[in-house]
């Protein structure tokens, strides 16, 4: 997919005058449009020996994390807003710059907070990363598709995949830690997006769940057979105090419940007037192909040694926490483990022809392109894609041919590694 956008609008950044600066942009035509930090050397993170052998072992610039006062922070417009720039830039008291690459997004200097500003509160910008962004427009998402995002915390490419979902279709929100994705339920009621998406708390290497492709006002009274408490009704956070007893028991470990749980719900999500038996009917490996989701984002859980801001947190964390959460070996085997299974998992939900993308903010050769490569070698019927519209991404590919790897010094953004994977017929 590739937008033309006037020159003049393009995004690049580069230190001005050969120095640093935290806020140093430049447009194609060379125009400044502002500099609002001191002309001085950044300051450069003190990286332990430790993490420094590790990027050396990856083949990993030791400099992308001193990139911090030169990456942008990137927002998303709500779509409909597009005529409120101004006002919104008045909003958070800076200029958004258009990222010419991806639409939608915007960029302005790393150190504005959007947290407390009208525009951010009410809902008319997201924040999330380019690359991110890049991840969910690498789905190609049409209306009418059915989505599953398989590591759906905290909910910003959930958004997203709403957004470009239109008015048919749905989306399948999935993440094992309920506070997180009970967040992702708060994002959508801010935004307005829950109307087609479902959100479940349940492990997404073992999720099984495939979508409602009927609507549910066709839906709303399949049977006069089924128990009317059997019955989804309209969601709601007000529920019996026996009903929320029971749920807490099961979060306690104190009651065994082999259902994922469903914690939210929309108008046409397809469970209104669905019984439960019929929502969580185990389907087979070949019914997943037939009916399985059209798309499947995997952003898996991972090290997140791609995400400078996150390794910046490690000089108040504490490097020795640096050490046991991305250095320690028994810990990077348990997460490329957990990797391979959530893409097995996600390729198992999706359907022949759909699109499967797998992504994670690491950018050791570990947790990406080996976990391709074995994936492949096991799967006669998956087979790797070109990513067509990253023809105009400021990105680098990958080890492997037509992956992709997103990093500060090259894109501007925070790291990613991207592999977009559709499913053959057996």
């Amino acid at each position: 997919m590739h937008f033309d956008e006037p020159v003049d609008t393009s995004l690049r950044i580069l230190p001005l005058g050969g120095q640093r600066c935290s806020a140093a942009f430049r447009r194609h035509d060379n125009s400044h449009f502002s500099v609002v930090c001191p002309m001085e050397e950044a300051s450069k993170l003190p990286l332990p020996d430790s993490f420094l052998q590790f990027l050396e072992e990856n083949g990993l610039d030791p400099s992308i994390y001193t990139a911090t006062e030169s990456t942008p922070r990137y927002v998303r417009l709500k779509p409909g807003y597009e005529a409120r720039i101004q006002e919104i830039e008045a909003e958070i008291n800076c200029k958004l710059e258009k990222v010419d690459w991806l639409p939608g997004f915007y960029a302005l200097p790393p150190e504005v907070q959007i947290a407390n500003s009208k525009a951010y509160q009410e809902g008319k910008i997201y924040g999330i990363d380019a690359a991110s962004g890049a991840a969910v427009s690498a789905l190609n998402i049409s209306v009418g598709d059915h989505v599953l995002d398989l590591c759906a915390a905290p909910g910003a490419k959930l958004c997203m995949m709403l957004d470009l979902l239109g008015d048919f279709g749905s989306v399948t929100g999935v993440d094992i830690a309920r506070h997180r994705l009970a967040a992702c339920r708060t994002m959508l009621q801010k935004y307005s997006l829950g109307d087609r998406c479902r959100l479940f708390v349940a492990d997404g290497t073992a999720f099984a769940l495939v979508p409602q492709r009927v609507d549910s006002v066709s839906s709303s009274f399949e049977s006069t057979f089924e128990e009317k408490a059997d019955i989804f009704g309209e969601w709601t956070n007000r529920r019996p105090y026996k009903e929320r007893k029971r749920a807490a028991k099961v979060r306690e470990g104190v009651a065994l419940n082999q259902n994922p749980e469903l914690i939210f719900y929309g108008q046409h999500s397809g469970i209104i007037g669905l019984s439960k038996s019929k929502l969580y009917k185990t389907i087979s490996d070949t019914e997943a192909s037939s009916s399985g989701y059209d798309k499947v984002l995997v952003d898996a859980e991972c090290t997140h040694d791609g995400s400078i801001r996150h390794i910046q947190k490690f000089e108040h964390w504490g490097w020795k926490t640096l050490q046991r959460r991305v250095l320690d070996a028994e810990r990077t085997d348990s997460l490329t483990f957990l990797q391979l299974k959530l893409l097995r998992n996600g390729f198992r939900l999706l359907k022949v022809g759909g699109t499967l993308v797998y992504s994670t903010c690491s950018l050791t050769v570990a947790q990406n392109e080996d976990i391709v490569e074995q994936f492949l070698s096991e799967n006669a019927s998956a087979e790797l894609q070109e990513i067509n519209e990253s023809r105009n991404w400021p990105c680098k590919s990958g080890q492997i041919p037509k992956t992709l790897r997103f990093d500060p010094l090259t894109s501007q953004t925070s790291g990613l590694f991207v592999a977009k994977f559709t499913k053959l017929a057996s």
